[in-house]
């Protein structure tokens, strides 16, 4: 019998297969009650990568995110964890971009304790976090503002990046697709982040283990592109081979990852 992961991970293969799956069938193929088939999905959902339908569980939309709501509350502890651990690689008086979304502004959070950091974001949210530290200048992208998550979109925002040449590109992301693409919803803001990726020497992703195999419509770019992938939990894997052939370093951010790196 699998184990607990082991048969989650079978229920997604089999929803990506069939598209539906029913609770009784779900049931019957791994001979557990229906109540253990229930609990394995309510996670899966919790997770974003099923969504619950009358009776059994589907893909979830490819066109639409999760709420900004439901992000923020959405696995905090592994996104202070990986947070963490973005910031123990970033020096002092280093250059930054970051992007929109809720693992990114855990990262700004993480990062207040640094020296002279200069950062350009395209998340207003991120601007609040770090300009609490009079130490760093913050410069925010112009452009369209979503009211939704405080994102900034559009191409005023896209210019104003490629006006920079940074250390540090910090990228969130939507999705990771098992061939190694990275996936997310809104094409005006993955074209900002693709601006980024071309004008940073070193990208990192921070992205929790819920990414993984999580569907989105718009691609950004590749694993490839990538210096670090910075998560929680070792990826699927497929993925874990896209970043070796790659040669994309992989860090994982375990419990009590602690204080930063000396001056690097």
């Amino acid at each position: 019998m699998p184990s607990q992961d082991e048969r989650r991970e079978q229920i997604l293969e089999l929803v990506r297969r069939h598209g539906f799956v029913s609770i009784e069938a779900l049931a019957q193929d791994f001979a557990v009650t229906p109540q253990t088939i229930r609990r394995d999905i309510n996670e899966l959902c919790e997770s974003a990568k099923l969504q619950r339908y009358h009776g059994g569980a589907g893909l979830p939309s490819s066109v639409e995110n999760l709420a900004y709501s439901t992000r923020q509350v959405l696995c905090p502890e592994e996104k202070s964890r990986i947070a963490r651990e973005v910031a123990r690689h970033i020096p002092d008086h280093a250059s930054l971009f970051i992007n929109i979304g809720t693992t990114t502004e855990a990262v700004a959070r993480a990062l207040l304790d640094h020296a002279g950091l200069r950062v350009i974001t395209n998340n207003l949210n991120v601007a609040s976090i770090m300009s609490r530290n009079p130490e760093f200048e913050v410069i925010v992208a112009g452009g369209l503002v979503r009211s939704r998550d405080q994102g900034i979109v559009g191409e005023a925002a896209i210019d104003t990046i490629h006006q920079f040449k940074v250390d540090f590109g910090i990228m969130g992301i939507s999705g990771v697709d098992a061939d190694g693409s990275l996936l997310d919803f809104d094409y005006r803001e993955v074209r900002v982040a693709q601006a980024i990726v071309g004008n940073s020497r070193q990208v990192f992703l921070a992205a929790d283990h819920t990414k993984f195999g999580r569907s989105a419509m718009v691609r950004l770019g590749h694993l490839s592109q990538l210096d670090a992938l910075i998560t929680d939990a070792p990826p699927p894997a497929a993925i874990r081979k896209v970043l070796k052939e790659a040669g994309v370093a992989l860090h994982l951010a375990k419990s009590g990852t602690g204080k930063r790196r000396a001056a690097e």
